[in-house]
């Protein structure tokens, strides 16, 4: 409808969306003026994404031929289309520029977007195609194919930007867009041929078979306006008496390498996109054409599951159909056989991990494709879903996003709620890529950074009234592929095992099996029984564990042991009962219910003592309730409960629950990263000091009558124990002394031994063994258990060896009489500190430390991987602190310690270790301390020896703060580390 002339003033402009008025105003009369139409005619359709860019397209193209812009302009729906196309491309306007009778297309009747066959008999025609070969074969075809193609490319993009609904059709102008690559594929295949006519026989050219496979969004039907064409070449002849197979792969090759040339060469008309057959065997190294049995070769032999879900979307695109229907025919089983490979799914998804690793973090938020709650997230979710699934189910072997997504639907595989909100964010992202695409004509993912982008998106796509509005959007549609995304991709058994009642249930439980599988559970029968069991029933624990399965589920899976974690987590549940902050913690409490997940699945000793203190879950509500307490809370807890229990039994049965309680509060907190390697040695310590000493007042109470109370006793902590380093499963070596104080001297040792065999029982614990080790007393095994304090200052007078000496560097008192103690100590001091240094005594140490290397190592172990007596690990390090301690300790006060590591930063300030070989010794001591501990953490038994199997190494690193899949790093790290500390020990050990 006209409108009246003053709807051209400046403001009737900026109602249309002009943002340069004057500007605007006066292209606008050089235009009207140069196809002779009245302003308001001109302006009568002009409803443009970019007004200002579409008059200034219009007027250049009118400046150098205006009759075909004026032929426009005498119909309403072409004026419409003129102003729709210029408005939302510039690549456009320079094309009409190049050629401006091409202009005419947009006054074409159609209404309904071309077929795919309409689009191959259009740019068959162009090049005067006949049976398969071009009228022409020079440069002139070239460019005849590449101006019908963008032609008909421009109609395509007419008929999207004048559609009321373009959301709702982005599927069919995805879809066209791949016919019309397809068709330009096939007309480019034409001019090959007719070119090699020169050099070839025209009847050897015509027998020789070359099918082009499309892959990615062109194999699925659902190319952008700008994108590289993905596709595989296959070759084979028609007739061998005519032309040989290898004869017609040369052939075949030649004539792919033209037809690519057509569409991507350097030609006067700007080339289409890049044909790009990096997806073929072997990538570009590999023979750009094979034969169909040289394809199934290396399919079967040698194909990494990324080649499989490439060949997902695969379909004939171009060349011979037949062998296209053969190549797909015979790849499709393979396909989807994939699955069943080992790590398939870890595979799939390390994939999409890389993808978003390799993004830049400037582009980040603005990346539509490939960035967190992108295109990539929908298309990998769904792939993933048909590559599992499509084995057993046919009805998933589809191409196409949003028809693979409906197969999804119907199969029962995600909800019909999920299906809609992602099919629906999956075309409003499409839409958002066509529309930045068509801008310039160029592949493009990003997100406009400046305010006037954003206006001409949100007016070119409808999505928003302004750039703020769609950049909100953008932000929403993010967000919610991003949860989908997640929830499937990564949990995919949720909605049809845990979700659906049992009535309305479609997946089989063989499907719910191999979806299991398929996301890391190694036994996948027994992971249903546990879901079944957790989620059954019409209660309101049910209810909320269904709702929670579904998050917990790919969380287990996450971790090193899915099948323990959800056994675990079971009988965790089961423990609680119906208590009423467990679920409802979990539940809305999101980080409480990942920290669970992870310590299941990452360590056997905490899930094995969670089963047995399930009350420790509302420990994760808070990483404070993770921080151990001190040593003086733990002593007055256990004294408190020494005065509720008379029985030492009872008290003692209560103090190792205690003791458990938390030792699982640190290994919670060290799983968790709450704590460090120094913090939990320190809280171990402190752990198992405070057990001892409530056990020794217990069973002295017990044992020692009224009448011998001057008798006094005392424990001495040792080895790593002494010096205040305990990990996780390491022993407690003590050493125990007693001083009769006037008791009779026989009675006090039978007293004293008594109470070692008292300690011994009570802190006997089979769920988190407490072992009191005893071995480094004189005379080792040999020696009586037990002491009096007057027979170690005679027996370290008269017989003490210097390895005893060397024993004592870390003796601490950790229980009993003060008194005692201070005695001990002092005693201890006088040996382990001496004013002159025993040559003798010191060239036995290390006569010791190498028979200690070859004769103490398990047999047929790897000396490089035992955490302990390995070189370059623990002992190492130890033994060359304790000698510099023997050495000089008596003149360096800050060498009397009993810590490896305070000792090691004495040394290096007086002077005995230079700065870096101590940073090596430090760094190697350290790894491999936090290396044992990790072991008994994730398996829940003791062991110094470094796993080779990469499964345990990776649970291991994880545990060490390492990303997935990190085994052969941290075995490399781990051997790097201690090979450097064995050349440091061994120079300033042996010398």
């Amino acid at each position: 409808m006209a409108r009246s002339d003053d709807s051209v003033s400046l403001s009737a402009l900026a109602r249309l969306g002009f943002a340069e008025l004057s500007e605007a105003a006066a292209n606008l009369s050089e235009l009207a003026a140069l196809i002779g139409v009245e302003r308001s005619l001109l302006l009568s359709e002009a409803d443009a994404a970019d007004p200002d860019a579409a008059v200034e397209g219009m007027l250049r193209v009118a400046r150098r031929d205006a009759a075909p812009i004026a032929a426009l302009f005498s119909d309403q729906r072409a004026r419409r289309r003129a102003w729709r196309v210029f408005g939302a491309s510039q690549g456009f306007a320079d094309f009409f520029l190049r050629h401006p009778t091409e202009i005419s297309v947009l006054g074409d009747t159609s209404t309904e977007l071309p077929s795919a066959d309409e689009l191959r008999d259009r740019m068959l025609d162009a090049v005067g195609a006949r049976d398969g070969f071009a009228e022409s074969g020079d440069d002139s075809a070239v460019v005849t194919l590449r101006v019908a193609y963008r032609r008909n490319l421009a109609l395509i993009a007419a008929l999207d930007l004048t559609n009321h609904s373009p959301v709702r059709i982005v599927a069919d102008v995805a879809a066209a867009l791949a016919d019309i690559a397809g068709a330009a594929l096939e007309a480019s295949l034409a001019i090959a041929r007719r070119r090699l006519v020169d050099t070839i026989d025209r009847e050897q050219i015509a027998a020789t078979q070359l099918a082009i496979i499309g892959m990615g969004k062109a194999g699925a039907r659902e190319l952008n306006y700008v994108s590289d064409v993905d596709v595989i070449f296959v070759g084979g002849t028609a007739d061998h008496d005519v032309v040989p197979e290898s004869r017609a792969i040369d052939i075949a090759t030649r004539l792919a390498r033209e037809t690519m040339r057509g569409l991507s060469g350097i030609e006067v008309e700007p080339p289409l996109w890049e044909v790009d057959a990096a997806l073929r065997p072997e990538g570009k190294q590999g023979a750009l054409v094979r034969s169909l049995a040289s394809h199934l070769a290396y399919y079967d032999r040698w194909a990494k599951s990324w080649e499989f879900q490439a060949l997902l979307k695969a379909r004939p695109l171009a060349g011979d159909p037949e062998l296209g229907a053969e190549y797909i025919a015979a790849v499709q089983p393979k396909v989807f056989s994939s699955a069943a490979r080992e790590n398939f799914v870890d595979s799939v998804q390390r994939m999409r991990e890389r993808v978003m690793e390799h993004i830049d973090p400037e582009d980040a938020p603005y990346q539509l494709k490939l960035g967190s709650g992108g295109l990539r997230d929908i298309e990998f979710t769904v792939q993933l879903l048909q590559l599992v699934h499509g084995l057993t189910d046919p009805r998933l072997r589809t191409r196409g996003t949003l028809e693979s997504i409906d197969a999804l639907v119907e199969g029962g595989y995600i909800g019909r709620a999920e299906a809609a909100s992602f099919a629906d964010d999956y075309c409003v992202l499409r839409l958002m890529e066509h529309r930045l695409q068509l801008r310039e004509l160029s592949r493009t993912h990003l997100m406009p950074r400046t305010p006037a982008g954003l206006r001409v998106l949100a007016r070119s796509t409808g999505l928003g009234e302004s750039g703020e509005a769609i950049w909100a959007r953008w932000e929403s549609v993010r967000r919610q592929v991003r949860d989908i995304h997640t929830r499937l991709f990564y949990r995919p058994l949720l909605s049809a095992v845990a979700a659906l009642p049992e009535e309305e249930r479609t997946l089989s439980t063989a499907q719910a099996h191999d979806r299991l599988m398929a996301i890391g559970f190694r036994d996948p029968a027994g992971a249903l029984r546990h879901i079944g069991a957790l989620t059954a029933g019409l209660s309101r624990k049910a209810t909320i564990q269904r709702h929670l399965m579904p998050v917990m589920v790919r969380w287990f899976a996450d971790g090193s042991d899915p099948d323990y974690a959800l056994i675990a987590f079971r009988r965790i549940s089961e423990r609680l009962g119906d208590t009423p902050w467990f679920l409802r913690m979990l539940r809305d409490s999101s980080g409480a219910a990942e920290s669970l997940t992870r310590l299941l699945s990452s360590s056997r000793y905490v899930g094995e003592l969670m089963e047995w203190i399930p009350e420790s879950v509302a420990w994760l509500d808070s990483s404070e309730l993770l921080r151990p307490r001190s040593g003086a809370a733990l002593d007055e807890e256990a004294r408190a409960i020494q005065t509720r229990h008379k029985n030492v039994g009872d008290a003692l049965q209560a103090v190792r629950a205690l003791r458990r309680r938390e030792l699982l509060r640190t290994a919670m907190g060290g799983v968790l990263d709450v704590l460090s390697i120094e913090q939990i040695a320190t809280s171990l310590t402190e752990i198992t000091d405070a057990t001892i000493q409530a056990a020794l007042r217990a069973v002295r109470r017990e044992i020692v009558p009224v009448d011998d109370e001057a008798l006094d006793f005392a424990v001495i902590g040792m080895g790593r124990f002494g010096g205040a380093e305990l990990g996780f499963g390491s022993d407690a070596d003590i050493l125990y002394v007693y001083d009769a104080n006037g008791v009779d001297p026989h009675r006090a040792q039978t007293l004293a031994t008594r109470i070692v065999a008292g300690l011994r029982e009570h802190l006997t614990d089979h769920r988190v063994p407490l072992d009191l080790d005893a071995d480094l007393r004189p005379e080792g095994r040999n020696g009586p258990v037990v002491r009096s304090i007057d027979a170690y200052a005679e027996y370290y007078r008269r017989w003490s060896l210097s390895w005893e000496a060397q024993a004592l560097l870390r003796a601490r008192g950790v229980a009993g009489s003060t008194t005692l103690i201070t005695k001990f100590t002092a005693l201890a001091d006088s040996i382990r500190y001496p004013a002159e240094v025993d040559l003798q005594g010191t060239r036995e140490i290390k006569r010791i430390k190498a028979r200690v290397e070859g004769e103490r190592l398990p047999q047929g172990v790897d000396p490089r991987r035992h955490l302990k007596l390995g070189p370059g690990t623990l002992s190492d390090v130890e033994w060359l602190v304790q000698l510099l301690q023997l050495q000089h300790a008596h003149d360096v006060p800050a060498l009397r310690t009993t810590s490896t590591l305070a000792a090691l930063e004495a040394a290096v300030e007086a002077g005995f270790v230079p700065a870096e070989s101590a940073d090596l010794l430090r760094a190697a001591w350290l790894l491999s301390s936090r290396l044992r501990s990790a072991i008994t953490l994730y398996t829940g038994k003791t062991s110094d020896v470094l796993p080779t199997d990469p499964r345990a190494l990776d649970a291991i690193g994880r545990l060490l703060g390492y990303p997935d899949r990190s085994a052969s790093t941290l075995d490399d790290d781990y051997l790097g580390v201690t090979r450097r500390a064995r050349r440091a020990f061994e120079h300033l050990f042996y010398g």
